[in-house]
């Protein structure tokens, strides 16, 4: 794998050699999110993520053009070479490329997904009556959940995924005790409308699971 590793490694410092820290702050967070997430995601949800955006622009555009060789050009941003992935990760890369080093924490990028996801369930984007239902007897074949963003929908399935791969603080409780107090049925209502009702109950009790842990090492 050393030749085709040199090849990434040559082709990662043709696109992202003169970039400034800001730049790369953004571009390893996207990197980082690109491998840790739970499924691909669009660049309107990346956009979101610390360092992506930097003031009226953002490093989108530089992503693609850089890794066009490894990504796919469709809205939703994936690697289609998993030995890429391979590379972002190995021991090689590391070596070769010290200052993305922040792109193999995956701690750290779990948690800015977590944090994005507990951001946007505690937001206004999480709201009574998602689809507009005139109805309270509406049936869910009736129902047309493409109404609610792919960033609702992902935030809904995955907090949990990626809120127990991290450590927690205030910020991190209260956003939790927020969402269980003055979101939960808002989020229910989510779970049901895209049919993962019945999976509602393991995401909470793995949220359970987390804050205990949290308790018990704070103790």
């Amino acid at each position: 794998m050393d030749d085709l590793f040199s090849l990434y490694t040559t082709a990662v410092r043709a696109s992202f050699g003169q970039i400034s820290k800001r730049e790369m702050r953004g571009i390893i967070s996207v990197m980082g999110a690109m491998m840790f997430s739970k499924q691909p995601l669009s660049d309107n949800v990346l956009v979101m993520l610390p360092g992506v955006k930097i003031g009226n622009s953002d490093v989108m555009p530089l992503i693609r053009k850089g890794l066009a060789s490894v990504i796919d050009s469709g809205p939703i941003l994936h690697f289609h070479h998993r030995s890429f992935e391979d590379f972002l990760l190995s021991g090689f890369f590391l070596q070769e490329l010290p200052r993305f080093s922040t792109v193999q924490d995956r701690g750290h990028h779990e948690r800015q997904l977590a944090v994005l996801c507990l951001k946007t369930l505690v937001s206004s984007k999480l709201h009574f009556n998602m689809c507009n239902l005139e109805s309270s007897v509406t049936k869910n074949v009736d129902i047309q959940p493409t109404v609610i963003s792919p960033l609702i929908s992902y935030s809904s399935l995955f907090w949990v995924d990626h809120l127990i791969q991290t450590q927690s603080d205030t910020k991190m409780m209260e956003a939790v005790k927020f969402m269980m107090h003055k979101k939960l049925l808002f989020w229910l209502e989510v779970m049901s409308l895209a049919g993962y009702i019945y999976d509602a109950y393991l995401i909470l009790k793995k949220a359970l699971s987390w804050k205990v842990c949290v308790q018990v090492i704070s103790l």
